[in-house]
């Protein structure tokens, strides 16, 4: 089975026609011969939208091409609410849940992820109370409602992926595993002292995940979030793949391409599964 992967495609900032783009995408990955289409998050800055966006792929690449996908923080600023996050809300959403590919030994395993404030611990003077007051005043993240701390909101991604990875272990199943935040520290930029961007970084991730997917021997992961253009890195025996495709805005281009699909097309990954 060939899987594409992709993320942070921001529908919505990037300003695209989505009836366009829709056909446009799903033309090229039939071009592809793609079996399997992976989205790690942000699409929308709603739920509601993101969810229509990949019902409407669907409808149109038909039965030729599955698409999946899990919630990044963008797509869970509004139109959902936490508790229907952690359900199995639609057979395309893949939030602690897996895909076994048929005649292979392995299983894709989604989570959303979130983070515990830990890639800004260059930051010793700050406590937890003051990365919710930075939150909460200045990211994006502030109008999410739950209804517990982000440390354990944390700590249930790394139980349930925890318990998912046992299962796969159980059956011998190799792991493609794939969420939106970022598991690992050489990925975090840290900025000269003083400089907002480290505040914003403890709402990257957690390298407690990576930690975890690593002791399991993960063979892949996907992520997103920081709209950054690596070359996979392997550590331990996990490769890392960040397949964001990022802001083209008027006040912020991260694009190396001239318009969407061309970026959208160079920042895809594939995997024969």
């Amino acid at each position: 089975m060939k899987v594409a992967v992709t993320s942070d495609n921001h529908l919505d900032v990037n300003r695209l026609d989505v009836s366009e783009t829709i056909k446009q995408q799903a033309a090229y990955l039939a071009a592809q011969a793609v079996d399997l289409y992976l989205i790690a998050g942000d699409l929308f800055n709603d739920f509601g939208k993101s969810l229509a966006y990949v019902q409407k792929l669907q409808q149109e690449l038909g039965n030729q091409i599955m698409v999946k996908f899990i919630a990044g923080n963008h797509d869970m600023v509004q139109g959902v609410s936490f508790e229907e996050l952690e359900q199995p809300l639609d057979p395309s959403y893949m939030h602690n849940q897996y895909l076994d590919i048929p005649g292979s030994d392995w299983r894709i395993i989604g989570n959303n992820g979130w983070y515990d404030y830990q890639f800004a611990d260059n930051l010793p003077e700050k406590q937890t109370k003051d990365f919710e007051v930075w939150k909460r005043a200045y990211w994006i993240d502030g109008s999410i409602k739950q209804p517990l701390s982000d440390r354990e909101r944390m700590d249930l991604v790394l139980d349930e992926t925890t318990h998912q990875l046992k299962m796969a272990q159980k059956v011998q199943k190799k792991v493609l595993y794939y969420t939106h935040f970022v598991p690992r520290r050489d990925y975090i930029r840290y900025a000269p002292e003083g400089n907002l961007w480290n505040m914003a970084n403890a709402y990257m991730g957690s390298p407690r995940l990576g930690k975890l997917l690593e002791q399991f021997q993960t063979d892949i992961v996907v992520f997103g979030h920081m709209h950054i253009h690596p070359q996979p890195q392997q550590f331990q025996k996990t490769t890392y793949y960040n397949q964001a495709v990022g802001y083209h805005t008027k006040r912020i281009n991260e694009w190396q391409a001239t318009h969407f699909l061309a970026e959208w097309q160079t920042r895809l990954a594939y995997f024969q599964l």
